[in-house]
């Protein structure tokens, strides 16, 4: 532990200067285009509308069950063009209906002339009220599909990144009887490479060994926060290792860091951040504590703060992974633009709902699979 404190200090002095902030660009990041370049002189007008989504099963993680996730379409045109985006909201996030739109009431884009300057668009939005990460979220999806319309370019393209190399993404099983587990397994056969099991309960053996009768895949588990012990935590780690679990998300309390960090450091599983981590300031203090972090586009207020989060990541040799909320196909596809660059994905939010407004990116034979439109590579259905 003592490694981790002392490596953390050093880097942190180390990166005082280069503006971690997350209201801050990273240098001069904006766009080589620019509306002008273009031929635009429009403005960009934006609505917003509540549209709750319907889960096909009942999900149940180690503190609560749902049947469906209210969320917020969000639309951005500009001389024709519009981007899509949305907010998410489950119940942990603590954000709502009410509050998201009360915020995006409050975002006024046609102060700008140039849809291209993300950061200078991002860095105000950010700045309107502390907290609503799913809210903006929602705008800068929409503005990140509207700028690859523009551009006439996807954004894994943008990034520089080869679609071809996009991950498998797991397909999540939410804890339940091992009966609706049972048929949730043989529903999905043949369709993924591997699972992902959320587990933290009173029956997480129970849960493992019934998708086992059935299925051989790699399996990834989310404890959501569920193992308080750390000795427990790590002898169900080592079970799980031997039950073909390949990697295992927040086994513990984020207020319980140094735990963490023990389990990690023993672990013969990588170990991922998901409640320790939300927005890119989190990112440095857990080198050490975690093999990797999953980020999460509704957490860390969307695209262009991913990106950063991506990169800090690798910098810091850290793993990381693509997760989601339940969503429709806008937010999942917005995500998966960044999937090439990944070691683990949890794509599947759009799977597990019965009304999705939109057609994006796919998963094929276990694969995420991006399409080559513009922006985030969806259409309206």
């Amino acid at each position: 532990m003592q490694n981790r404190r002392d490596f953390l200090k050093t880097a942190a002095l180390a990166t005082l200067g280069v503006g971690l902030s997350s209201q801050q660009s990273w240098g001069n990041n904006q766009s080589l285009f620019s509306v002008n370049s273009l031929g635009k002189s429009a403005k960009m007008k934006m609505k917003f509308f509540p549209y709750e989504l319907q889960l096909k099963h009942v999900f149940t993680v180690a503190a609560h069950s749902r049947k469906t996730t209210p969320d917020v379409q969000v639309e951005i045109g500009y001389d024709g063009v519009v981007g899509y985006g949305e907010a998410s909201m489950p119940p942990y996030l603590g954000e709502s209906i009410d509050s998201v739109m009360s915020f995006l009431s409050k975002v006024d884009l046609g102060q700008f002339n140039d849809p291209t300057q993300l950061d200078d668009i991002l860095n105000y939005i950010d700045r309107i009220a502390p907290g609503n990460t799913a809210a903006k979220a929602a705008v800068d999806i929409a503005l990140h599909d509207l700028v690859g319309k523009l551009l006439n370019a996807p954004w894994y393209q943008m990034w520089g990144l080869n679609k071809e190399q996009a991950p498998a993404t797991t397909f999540t099983i939410g804890i339940d009887t091992p009966d609706v587990v049972r048929q949730k397994t043989e529903e999905v056969a043949g369709q993924f490479n591997i699972l992902k099991v959320k587990v933290g309960g009173a029956n997480d053996k129970e849960m493992i060994e019934t998708i086992r009768t059935i299925s051989n895949l790699p399996i990834a588990v989310d404890a959501n926060q569920g193992w308080t012990d750390k000795y427990q935590a790590l002898d169900m780690i080592n079970w799980l290792h031997s039950k073909g679990v390949v990697m295992v998300e927040q086994p513990m309390p984020k207020t319980q860091l140094d735990d963490i960090a023990w389990v990690t450091q023993q672990s013969v599983l990588p170990i991922f951040a998901d409640e320790s981590l939300q927005r890119l300031n989190d990112v440095l203090p857990l080198k050490g504590a975690f093999t990797g972090i999953n980020i999460k586009l509704m957490k860390c207020t969307g695209m262009r703060e991913a990106w950063k989060m991506l990169t800090v990541a690798r910098a810091l040799d850290m793993k990381v992974m693509i997760g989601c909320m339940t969503e429709t196909s806008c937010a999942i596809s917005a995500a998966a633009q960044l999937s090439p660059a990944v070691d683990f994905a949890d794509l599947d939010g759009n799977l597990l709902i019965s009304n999705d407004r939109f057609k994006g990116s796919v998963v094929v034979d276990g694969k995420i699979t991006l399409n080559e439109k513009a922006g985030i590579g969806v259409s309206l259905l």
